[in-house]
C-alpha cells in the first residue's frame, strides 16, 4: 500500500481540559498546567517495546481548557474549527477531553468534519494522569496508536482498550473506568495484548485524496437552547409539551419515547407535536432504551408520531441525535432538505 502523503507528520495532541489533566488539592481536584511535560513523563514510563509503537506527536492546549460539563455548542464549533485549521499538518489528531460530554463533542465533530481523510481520536480519563491506578495513560497510549492509523478516517473514541465510532458512543457509567459504550454498532478496533487491532470493514469508507467536505456553520443561533431534549414519562400532559415546543426560540427537539417508538394515545399530545412540526420545527424521536431502535407505527401506540410528522431517529444515540439536529438547523437548508438529511446516514450514526 502506498503510504499517505501525511504519514511522516506528527500526531497532534489537543488538550481541551477534563479530569485527565487535573491534580488533587485541599479543595478537591483542580485544573493543572504543563500538560505536555506531564504527558511525556508518563509515556516515558512505558516499557520500551510499547514506547516504540507510539507515533511522534506535538501538544497544543486550547486557549481556555474547561470541565466538559460546561461545554456548549459554541465549544463544539470552536473545537471543530481548531481541528480543521490544523489537521493538514498532522497524520492524525488526539483530542484530550473531559468524559462527561466527551460523546457529545465526538458526535458533533463527526457532523462538522465530514469527509476526513485521517484519524481524529477523542479520549479522556476517569482519573487524573498522576493518580495511582489511573486509566489516563492507557487511554492516551491507545488513542495515539490509533491516531497514527491512516485507514481510520473518521471521528472515533478510544477508551478502556476499545475504539468506538464517535457518533455511536455514549458515556454509560459514572464511576467505572470502562465508562463508554457503543450500544448499536460494533467496535471499530480494540487492544489485544500489546497490539491495537483496527477492523477496517466497520469503518467509514476510505476517502479519496482531495479537499474534505467539512461543514462548519455558525452554531450561535442555536447555542442558547434552540434544540431541546424531552423524555416522556407516564402522565405527561400536552400543556407541558407546549411549554417547550411552543416557545419561538425552540427550532428543534428530540423526543425520547418508549420502547420501539410509542407515545401516549392522547390527541392533545399528538396535536402539540403536529403543530410544532407544521411550523417547521425539526422534531425527532429515539427510544429511551439504549440498545435497539424505534419503528414508529409497529404498535398502535406509535402511530401518533407518524401522524404528527415526527422523524424517526432509528437507533441513534441521544448525543448523535441532538448534535445532528443542531448541525442541520445551523445549515442554510429548507425544511424538506433538513428532514431528508436527518433520515440519511451521514457519518454512520444510524
Amino acid at each position: 500500500m502506498i503510504a499517505p502523503p501525511f504519514a511522516d507528520r506528527p500526531v497532534l495532541v489537543l488538550y481541551t481540559g477534563g479530569t485527565l489533566g487535573m491534580m488533587p488539592s485541599a479543595e478537591g481536584l483542580v485544573p493543572a498546567g504543563d500538560i505536555e511535560t506531564r504527558l511525556r513523563n508518563a509515556l516515558d514510563g512505558l516499557p520500551p517495546s510499547r514506547q516504540s509503537q507510539l507515533p511522534e506527536f506535538v501538544v497544543h492546549t486550547v486557549a481556555s481548557p474547561i470541565d466538559s460539563s460546561a461545554a456548549t455548542p459554541h465549544d463544539w464549533q470552536r473545537l471543530a474549527a481548531t481541528i480543521a485549521d490544523r489537521i493538514g499538518q498532522h497524520a492524525g489528531i488526539v483530542v484530550l477531553h473531559g468524559t462527561d460530554t466527551l460523546a457529545w463533542s465526538a458526535s458533533s465533530l463527526a457532523f462538522q468534519l465530514q469527509g476526513l481523510d485521517r484519524p481524529v481520536v477523542v479520549t479522556g480519563a476517569m482519573h487524573p494522569l498522576e493518580a495511582e491506578g489511573s486509566d489516563a495513560l492507557a487511554n492516551i497510549e491507545l488513542a495515539l496508536r490509533f491516531a497514527a492509523r491512516p485507514e481510520l478516517q473518521e471521528i472515533a473514541v478510544a477508551f478502556a482498550g476499545r475504539l468506538l465510532r464517535g457518533a455511536r458512543s455514549s458515556k454509560t457509567h459514572s464511576e467505572n473506568d470502562d465508562a463508554f459504550a457503543s450500544p448499536n454498532y460494533p467496535l471499530l478496533g480494540e487492544q489485544v495484548g500489546d497490539d491495537v487491532v483496527l477492523y477496517p470493514a466497520r469503518c467509514l469508507e476510505t476517502q479519496q485524496r482531495g479537499a474534505p467536505r467539512f461543514e462548519l456553520p455558525d452554531y450561535s443561533p442555536l447555542a442558547k437552547g434552540g434544540v431541546v431534549r424531552l423524555a416522556l414519562w407516564p402522565g405527561i400532559q400536552a400543556w407541558q409539551l407546549e411549554a417547550w415546543l411552543g416557545d419561538d426560540r425552540v427550532q428543534g427537539a428530540l423526543l425520547e419515547v418508549w420502547g420501539g417508538g410509542n407515545i401516549p394515545p392522547d390527541p392533545e399530545v399528538i396535536g402539540v407535536l403536529a403543530k410544532a412540526s407544521g411550523e417547521g420545527k425539526l422534531i425527532a424521536a429515539i427510544s429511551q432504551c439504549r440498545w435497539g431502535g424505534i419503528a414508529p407505527g409497529r404498535y398502535a401506540a406509535g402511530q401518533g408520531l407518524i401522524e404528527a410528522g415526527v422523524l424517526s431517529g432509528d437507533d441513534m444515540t441521544p448525543e448523535a441525535a441532538i448534535t445532528k439536529l443542531v448541525h442541520l438547523l445551523a445549515l442554510p437548508l429548507d425544511a424538506t432538505e433538513r428532514r431528508r438529511l436527518f433520515l440519511t446516514p451521514l457519518v454512520g450514526e444510524r
